[in-house]
């Protein structure tokens, strides 16, 4: 069974982990049939207590599969909803630099298209180096936009320029929610109990099997290797085929520089 930091690597890329999966399982029902071949099939009394385990596990790695699966979607949801909260907290600050003076607000504009830009980019790349570059581009322009209203609500410390800071500061917030959305995803724990239950049930299914349904072989390899993939595809928020989109940010980017 892969260790920990592999299962992590792997996680990342769906299809990959569907393949291994799959051949996984399959030896497991095979190991399953080899040992029935070797310690001899099961009395009547016998079968009949197998057939509830058997039953039991299946109905459990059913469960786990989909309680995994409801996860997978809420952090998917997630990540969708803070998409759209951050579009809307940079669109809001846009407006409010209308409440600073004429040089400070031409400035908070041009920044806040600037960190727009680099909003779009984190949604959509997908390689590691450029996102390093989008990261920290990121976060001198958050010390710059900071920087611009710190120093005016310290000149002019009003309840106008105090709603130009607040706005700022749920600027700044949102980004940090939506990292944060990002890092955190199903436990490699989760999956490696996922993964233990699974080989277990193929090794009963092929320890239990007779030659009339060596089709099982197949098919409960492939479902439970399908439904694996289709979890760390929704999980995965920067390889996934299932990601989110920035529409919200891509739309208010497009708004913004046609003004």
């Amino acid at each position: 069974m892969p260790s920990a930091g592999n299962m992590s690597k792997i996680l990342d890329y769906p299809r990959l982990l569907c393949l291994v999966s799959f051949l996984m399982l399959w030896c497991a029902a095979v190991l399953g049939t080899w040992m029935r071949k070797k310690l001899g099939s099961l009395d009547e009394g016998a079968r009949d207590v197998f057939g509830f385990v058997q039953t039991a596990m299946l109905t459990l790695l059913g469960l786990l599969i989909g309680f995994t699966f409801s996860m997978a979607l809420g952090r998917y949801d997630q990540r969708k909803n803070y998409e759209e909260a951050e579009a809307n907290a940079i669109g809001t600050e846009y407006v409010r630099a209308d409440l600073l003076p004429a040089p400070d607000a031409t400035h908070v504009r041009e920044l806040l298209k600037s960190y727009l830009d680099q909003r779009v980019l984190f949604y959509i790349t997908r390689d590691s180096a450029l996102l390093d570059q989008i990261n920290t581009r990121t976060t001198k322009l958050q010390n710059d936009l900071w920087s611009v209203v710190q120093a005016r609500a310290a000149a002019q410390p009003t309840p106008t320029i105090a709603l130009v800071v607040s706005g700022m500061n749920d600027v700044l917030n949102a980004q940090g929610y939506t990292q944060a959305a990002w890092w955190y995803r199903i436990p490699v724990h989760a999956w490696t109990l996922m993964a233990v239950i699974a080989i277990w049930c193929n090794v009963l299914l092929g320890y239990g099997a007779h030659r009339a349904n060596r089709g099982l072989f197949l098919v409960v390899p492939l479902a439970v290797a399908i439904s694996f993939c289709l979890i760390a595809d929704i999980d995965s928020p920067r390889r996934g085929s299932v990601s989110v989109r920035p529409l919200n940010l891509v739309s208010l980017s497009q708004t913004l520089h046609a003004q």
